[in-house]
């Protein structure tokens, strides 16, 4: 392993794990924040189709990399 790895990979790590933590922030604020409305958006999304999740998800995969891409 190059010295460059090394001191890539522990920095990619802490980037990963904040993401993450992030991630489980906002995730966990609309339940705690307002837990009525969040149970009828899960419910509404039961209603959806597979074709419609799946287009839901790309939409948001889409966002997520434009986003990165724009960042760096």
């Amino acid at each position: 392993m190059t010295l460059a790895c090394r001191t890539v990979w522990p920095a990619m790590g802490e980037v990963f794990w904040t993401a993450v933590a992030l991630m489980l922030i906002f995730e966990g604020a609309l339940p705690l924040l307002v837990p009525r409305a969040w149970r009828r958006m899960l419910t509404d999304l039961l209603q959806f189709k597979d074709g419609q999740l799946r287009f839901y998800g790309l939409l948001l995969v889409g966002i997520g990399a434009a986003l990165l891409i724009w960042l760096d």
